[in-house]
């Protein structure tokens, strides 16, 4: 049976492996993007499988617009990818006021309420699946990383919680947690605040040097994409799907260290409660 997947950010990236390969495919795609001229091409050859509409994801009335009208375009929505976003990196004090705003609207309050927006057609419609980008950065903290992280742990909280909410409507929940890929995340979803040089004793220097000079990233993409996709396919759906070596390796040693940590502080959790 042929699947509308309903994908935010097709443009570039993550959102446009998933449409190449999703339409070569037979699927339906309803895209978003800010650059509708970036898919004119997929619009073109497949112009009964593929829409796009424009949308920036910190617009809420646009989002409800959009997955509206979707749905009426295609009928229904089995597979929803929230994907658009991008990275804020650099120490937290150089970030201004309205780049912490903007980071958190995008890919926090975005993604929320992308989600929100889905949820009444899936349950009407009598289930989907839901697959929400985060990132290695859903689970490590780092400096130079601190609002880009903080979106995701954020989205990854409010995720796994939505996940238990909507199971009974048969709708499932996977996160999606990629680490380094050869996109163009770099050149297009990769920003940097204004540079503070009080902070070139930090190693949230580092971090912005590494980033400035360019990251080789181990992840392909299209790889990426299909493992992605795959994962629609499992019954049941996993809740989480880390991809690549430098997705695995760190959440592993993440996980360990915050469970030696919590382990080691067991005597004082306890000793708060009452002996009545």
């Amino acid at each position: 049976m042929t699947r509308t997947w309903l994908i935010t950010g097709v443009s570039s990236g993550f959102g446009r492996k998933l449409a190449e390969q999703l339409l070569s495919r037979g699927e339906c795609v309803a895209g978003t993007a800010r650059r509708l001229e970036a898919v004119a091409d997929l619009t073109a050859d497949y112009p009964d499988a593929f829409n796009v509409w424009h949308l920036d994801v910190t617009d809420t009335p646009r989002i409800r617009e959009v997955v509206d009208d979707a749905h009426e375009r295609f009928g229904r929505l089995d597979v929803v990818v929230s994907n658009a976003g991008y990275g804020l990196f650099g120490a937290a004090e150089e970030a201004t006021d309205e780049q912490v705003r903007h980071q958190i609207d995008t890919n926090l309050v975005g993604s929320i309420q992308l989600l929100r927006a889905v949820l009444p057609h899936l349950r009407a419609d009598g289930g989907g699946r839901i697959l929400q980008l985060s990132s290695v950065g859903g689970h490590t903290a780092g400096p130079g990383g601190t609002l880009y992280q903080a979106t995701k742990w954020g989205i990854e909280g409010f995720t796994e919680a939505l996940a238990a909410e909507v199971a009974p409507f048969n709708i499932s929940v996977t996160i999606v947690e990629p680490g380094g890929a050869r996109t163009s995340f770099a050149g297009g979803s990769l920003r940097l605040p204004p540079k503070l040089d009080a902070y070139d004793i930090s190693p949230a220097s580092d971090v912005r040097q590494a980033l400035e000079a360019g990251v080789d990233a181990p992840g392909d993409p299209a790889r990426i994409a299909t493992a992605m996709i795959n994962s629609v396919d499992q019954v049941p759906a996993p809740l989480r799907l880390p991809l690549g070596s430098d997705s695995w390796t760190p959440i592993v040693s993440a996980l360990e260290s915050r469970l030696e940590d919590l382990r080691a502080r067991k005597d004082v959790a306890l000793s708060v409660e009452s002996a009545d």
